[in-house]
C-alpha cells in the first residue's frame, strides 16, 4: 500500500534533494511538478494523498495552487515549505489547514512527520518507523521483500534477534495486504503456559473440561480473514504442532471438544530467534511445518549490523520522545553520538529506544550529553566479570527432563540465582527458565 504524494517546488535541486529523501524514506510514490500550474496539470490526473508544496514560485504560487484546488472541492492535506519565513505565510498556512509549515533548509525528519501524520489520517501504512528507520541496504533490501510478501497471502518465517522488531514486520505484511480491514492477532507461544496453549489457540466448546462453562473461540478464530502472527514459534509444543499444520494445509480447525471441524480463512505468520533448522534436526521441530511455515523467509539484520542508520534511527526516537514526555530537544551532542555508534547493542533497537527514552528523562538543557546516557554505555564497570562456566556431572539412568533440571539448577547456582545469567550460559530464552520453574513448582 503506497501514499502517493505530489510534490512542488521550482527549485530543481530542492525538489529533487526533497523527492528523493522522501523515495528513499519510505513506502512513498512521489510525483514532481515545478511549478503551480504543473501542480494543478498532475491534479486532472488524479488525486494524491497529501500535496508538499513551495510557497513563493514564479507565475502561480503555492498560496494560489492550494486555494485553486481547495475551489475544486479538493480535500487533500497539504504541506507548505518556504525559504522566506514570512509571518503571513505562516498564518496563511494555518487558516488554511496545512498539516505543517517548514522553513527551508529543513531536516529531513521534520517533513517525514508530517508525512506521518497524514499517513495516520488516512489509515495507510508508511515507513518509516521505529525499527526501520534508515537507508542502509540491509534495510532498504527489507523494506522491499516486506512490501513483495504483503501482496500474497504466502506464509511468512520472520527471523531476528530479540530487539530487532519481528513483530513490527509482521504487522507492516499485514498493513499492507488485503487482509488490512480485518483483525491482527499476535500471539506469543513462549508466554502461554503448555497445558493452556491449545485452548488458548483452539478454542473449547461447553463442558470441554473443568470450568468450561460457556464455548469460546480461540485466537485462530478471532484471526479469521485477518492475519495470526506466532512469535516464539520455536517455543510451541511438539504435541500441537500437527494441529497448526492442518490450519496451513486445510484452513480447518477443531475446538477442545467438539466433534465437527471449523473452516478458517487466515494468514500464518511465524517469527523466532531460535535456529529452526537446527531445532528439525534435534527432534524439537516438525519438519513438515517447517516446511510449511518457510515458504518465505525476512531476516531482520541486527543493529550491529547497520550501525550507519543509528543515526536516523537516533533523531526519530529524539523526536518521538520528545513528543511524549512534552520537552524540547534540539538534538544530540557529538560525544553522546560517538558514544551510540560504537556500542554493540545487543538488545538492538529495543535497547537504543530505551537508552534514548531514559536520556530525554533526564535532560535538563535541551540538548542530550553523555551525562544523560545510562553509564554500562559510557564506562563499562571494569570489576563486572563474565558468567563463569558450568560443569556438571550427569549420573547415569537419568531421565531428561531431570538432566535438564539438573542443568538449571546449576546455572542458577554457578550465577548466584540470576536468571538472565543463567539462560545465556545454557543457551536458551530466560522464559524457558521462568516456565520450567513455575512447572516444578505445580508438580
Amino acid at each position: 500500500m503506497s501514499l502517493k504524494i505530489l510534490l512542488v517546488d521550482d527549485d530543481p535541486q530542492s525538489l529533487d534533494s526533497t523527492r528523493r529523501s522522501l523515495v528513499l524514506s519510505g513506502n512513498y510514490e512521489v510525483i514532481c511538478a515545478s511549478s503551480g500550474e504543473a501542480a494543478l496539470e498532475q491534479l486532472q490526473r488524479g488525486s494524491p494523498d497529501l500535496v508538499v508544496t513551495d510557497v513563493r514560485m514564479p507565475g502561480m504560487s503555492g498560496m494560489e495552487f492550494v486555494e485553486r484546488y481547495q475551489k475544486q472541492g479538493r480535500d487533500i492535506p497539504f504541506v507548505v515549505m518556504t525559504a522566506f519565513g514570512q509571518v503571513q505565510d505562516a498564518v496563511w498556512a494555518m487558516k488554511m489547514g496545512a498539516v505543517d509549515f517548514l522553513l527551508k533548509p529543513f531536516r529531513r525528519q521534520a517533513l517525514l512527520e508530517a508525512v506521518e501524520q497524514v499517513k495516520a489520517r488516512l489509515g495507510k501504512m508508511a515507513l518509516p518507523d521505529s525499527s526501520f528507520a534508515g537507508s542502509s541496504k540491509a534495510i532498504l533490501e527489507l523494506k522491499v521483500l516486506i512490501e513483495q510478501v504483503a501482496k500474497t497471502d504466502a506464509s511468512v518465517l520472520i527471523l531476528g534477534e530479540s530487539g530487532t522488531g519481528k513483530e513490527r514486520v509482521a504487522k507492516l505484511i499485514h498493513e499492507w495486504s488485503v487482509r488490512n480491514a480485518k483483525p491482527f492477532v499476535a500471539v506469543n507461544c513462549a508466554a502461554i503456559p503448555e497445558n493452556l496453549m491449545e485452548s488458548e489457540l483452539f478454542g473449547y466448546e461447553r463442558g470441554a473440561f473443568s470450568g468450561a462453562n460457556a464455548a469460546k473461540a480461540g485466537l485462530i478464530e478471532a484471526a479469521d480473514q485477518g492475519t495470526l502472527l506466532l512469535d516464539e514459534i520455536g517455543d510451541m509444543p511438539l504435541s500441537l504442532q500437527p494441529k497448526l499444520l492442518r490450519v496451513l494445509e486445510e484452513q480447518k480447525i477443531r475446538r477442545l471438544g467438539a466433534t465437527q471441524e471449523r473452516p478458517v480463512n487466515v494468514r500464518v505468520l511465524a517469527a523466532t530467534h531460535q535456529n529452526l533448522s537446527q531445532q528439525v534436526k534435534e527432534g524439537k521441530f516438525r519438519q513438515d511445518l517447517f516446511y510449511r511455515l518457510d515458504v518465505m523467509t525476512l531476516t531482520i539484520p541486527p543493529l550491529r549490523d547497520r550501525s550507519e542508520d543509528i543515526p536516523e534511527l537516533t533523531q526519530f526516537f529524539l523526536a518521538k520522545f520528545s513528543r511524549e514526555y512534552r520537552k524540547r530537544i534540539s538534538g544530540i551532542d557529538t560525544e553522546a553520538q560517538a558514544i551510540l555508534m560504537n556500542h554493540s547493542w545487543p538488545g538492538n533497537v529495543r535497547e537504543l529506544s530505551n537508552v534514548l527514552e531514559r536520556a530525554i528523562v533526564l535532560n535538563q538543557n535541551g540538548m542530550i550529553q553523555k551525562a544523560d546516557l545510562p553509564p554500562h554505555l559510557v564506562a563499562p564497570d571494569p570489576s563486572e566479570k563474565p558468567a563463569p562456566g558450568v560443569s556438571v556431572e550427569i549420573p547415569l539412568g537419568m531421565s531428561l527432563k531431570e538432566i535438564e533440571d539438573l542443568m538449571i539448577q546449576k546455572a542458577l547456582s554457578a550465577t548466584k540465582g540470576d536468571r538472565a545469567q543463567a539462560a545465556k550460559l545454557l543457551g536458551v530464552n530466560e522464559r524457558t527458565i521462568y516456565r520450567r520453574i513455575s512447572k516444578n513448582k505445580e508438580e
